[in-house]
């Protein structure tokens, strides 16, 4: 089957605003554009998304996916946004099999923002089962070197959080969003539409937030064996890391940086590191 038709509907990122200082200078400033999109399935309504808006139909499908409500892109036909009415309608091709029982069961997450999934957060752990893929101390510092460099709404505009995809050391996607859940979703869902493309085992999956279960079981259902964090870990995220195997590491800015699960699939290079601290 093909692909589903997806509108192109990327929202402005940031708006001015005026601002008063401490020395009670008028001027101007740019603020993240967080905006509402309400998801609609089938014509049901299902949930309201507060996102910035950058790639919102990549965003819906990774969501669907990840909240485990369809098993492929085709069997949605189309994810058409409109901005109008801060809605997005989902069309399947043969409907969700059980939808109002699957959506009944709601989790609030730790997400900025405030995220949700449907379901048991650990029904699908004991399934997956993560590609051998292994991350040198080199590749580590390269991937945080490159979010240095990029060009991004934080920069201008803070109060978001960023999350990217490498391969190889190459970044293939970077998003913001005002939560790391809708970031997270948004790679996802345009991962899914490469298909085959993303069956390589060497991803590594990069987030300015911090590595809660929500983040680990994502990432793990992307097939994503190595995650990277600027932030730290929670309890549970570190149990899920650990019992998957998957390599977590937190707290990595300059050349510091801590592995708090899945610490065989890190090749230590020590002779990279900074000089440690008399």
């Amino acid at each position: 089957m093909p692909l589903p038709f997806l509108t192109q509907a990327s929202a402005p990122l940031t708006r001015e605003v005026e601002t008063v200082d401490e020395h009670g200078e008028r001027g101007t400033t740019s603020i993240p554009a967080e905006r509402p999109l309400t998801l609609y399935v089938d014509r049901r309504e299902l949930v309201t998304l507060m996102t910035l808006g950058a790639h919102p139909e990549w965003l819906v499908l990774g969501y669907l996916r990840n909240q485990r409500l369809v098993e492929s892109p085709d069997e949605i036909e189309s994810i058409t946004v409109d901005w109008d009415v801060d809605a997005a309608a989902v069309k399947t091709r043969r409907g969700i099999a059980k939808f109002k029982e699957r959506t009944a069961r709601r989790v609030v997450t730790t997400g900025c923002g405030q995220g949700s999934v449907f379901g048991g957060l650990m029904d699908e752990v004991d399934s997956i089962h993560l590609p051998e893929a292994t991350i040198t101390q080199a590749q580590l510092y390269a991937i945080v070197n490159a979010i240095r460099l990029q060009e991004s709404t934080y920069k201008s505009a803070g109060s978001v959080h960023g999350c990217a995809l490498f391969e190889g050391g190459k970044m293939l996607l970077f998003v913001e969003d005002v939560g790391r859940h809708n970031a997270i979703d948004t790679i996802a869902g345009w991962m899914w539409l490469q298909g085959a493309a993303m069956t390589s085992s060497n991803k590594v999956f990069y987030t300015t937030g911090r590595l809660t279960s929500e983040m680990i079981i994502k990432s793990a259902q992307m097939g994503v064996p190595v995650v990277v964090s600027r932030s730290g870990i929670t309890q549970m995220g570190q149990e899920i890391a650990q019992k998957l195997g998957l390599c977590a590491i937190g707290r990595a800015m300059n050349k510091r940086f801590l592995c708090y699960a899945g610490c065989e699939r890190l090749q230590l290079q020590p002779e990279l590191a900074a000089p440690a601290v008399a």
